[in-house]
């Protein structure tokens, strides 16, 4: 298998009402950090593969606020071309380089929580792989059925397509 295989691939867990997801990132930690911690980085390459993001606010800093909104604009994507999706994350915890711990929510353009949504606390942790980044992202909902609904929107999917996109992303900052 070659390295861009192995790199590229993402390992997934479910167990509980958790859901943890690991990738190795062909970037030092501290440059896979930066591009969490500072909002227009963040927005570069958020989102799934023909979505861009755009942020309403972003206070990276415990109980600081990152309001964005997600916006397909790839018209080979069908009925999804043209929709928004709002979300807000509310930072709980951050360790320089290592950890961010955030609350996140779907949101609507106010940053109002949407009703019947499912809430998830992400806990984000950045680990030395020599020249490379091991990023293991855990969420963990309310409940079981919570991240049933979740999974059955395909949060693997799109985040699977959204590691691709950091990728591009961390190449061109290279």
């Amino acid at each position: 298998m070659s390295d861009n295989k192995v790199k590229r691939s993402m390992k997934t867990n479910v167990e509980g009402r958790t859901l943890t997801m690991e990738r190795i990132f062909d970037a030092p930690r501290d440059l896979v950090f930066k591009v969490f911690s500072d909002g227009e980085r963040l927005a570069s390459w958020w989102g799934p593969k023909g979505w861009e993001t755009e942020n309403r606010s972003f206070e990276f800093k415990p109980e600081g606020e990152w309001h964005y909104c997600m916006k397909c604009i790839d018209k080979n994507q069908g009925e999804w071309y043209g929709q928004e999706s709002w979300g807000k994350a509310i930072y709980q915890e951050i360790v320089e380089s290592e950890k961010i711990v955030y609350k996140d929510i779907f949101s609507d353009a106010e940053g109002n929580k949407v009703e019947g949504m499912p809430e998830m606390l992400i806990s984000l942790t950045f680990l030395d792989e020599g020249d490379k980044t091991k990023l293991i992202t855990k969420s963990e909902f309310t409940s079981v059925d919570a991240l049933k609904q979740v999974m059955d929107m395909g949060v693997v999917e799109g985040f699977t397509s959204q590691n691709e996109k950091l990728d591009d992303y961390l190449n061109q900052l290279q």
